[in-house]
């Protein structure tokens, strides 16, 4: 009997929260976890995603703090500001360069490599990955207009996973966002409610240049 297969889910934050909120549902980031779990063994998932520092509150935190509690390797940084040319103040987060760096150093420590976005400039990146013999699936979606992912990065994958394929296995319940907005916001750490709580909702995600 062969081993199982070693699988690493590499997460874009920011692409895969405009992926799910293009096809109108929220992603429930436990039953994602079990989903792949029961595929090989899942020897690491990360997430990406860059956070603005100097707001008291981010919507993304509680997601970002959950994510940290119940079995992913989170990895964020500060966000830049900039001005762009028509004088309007905007928020830039990428994480390319993060998640490329990682996926390179995890080569030699996976089977099959899962990431989650559409963004072309990991076409590259995937490719490289090939070359040291982990199979790369891709998770992103066609079944918008325009597409979410790019025609080059879906042709490099070994695998090319359409999201709403997945919707009925790693989606939130759409009963619990209506049973969320009926009751007052709370948030608490795992380690002050005595156990972990349920994942939050995501939040915006920083804009991506």
């Amino acid at each position: 009997m062969s081993d199982p297969e070693r699988i690493a889910l590499f997460i874009d934050g920011a692409n895969l929260y405009a992926s799910a909120k293009s096809l109108g549902f929220d992603i429930d980031y436990k039953r994602l976890l079990k989903e792949f779990q029961a595929k090989g063994r899942l020897i690491r998932a990360f997430y990406y995603t860059a956070l603005v520092d100097d707001q008291e509150y981010s919507s993304i935190r509680p997601l970002v703090d959950w994510l940290d509690y119940n079995g992913y390797s989170v990895v964020t940084k500060p966000t830049k500001e900039f001005v762009d040319s028509t004088g309007r103040r905007k928020v830039k987060g990428n994480m390319d360069i993060e998640l490329a760096v990682t996926a390179m150093e995890m080569a030699s420590h996976m089977d099959h490599m899962v990431l989650f976005s559409g963004d072309g400039d990991f076409r590259s990146l995937v490719e490289a990955v090939q070359r040291k013999g982990v199979r790369v699936s891709v998770v992103s979606t066609v079944s918008t207009q325009p597409a979410m992912v790019a025609d080059e990065l879906r042709r490099q994958a070994d695998e090319f996973v359409d999201l709403v394929s997945l919707m009925p296995r790693i989606g939130r319940d759409p009963g619990e966002r209506a049973e969320r907005a009926a009751r007052p916001p709370r948030y608490l750490h795992p380690s002050a409610a005595g156990g972990p709580s349920p994942a939050p909702a995501p939040g915006e995600e920083p804009q991506r240049d």
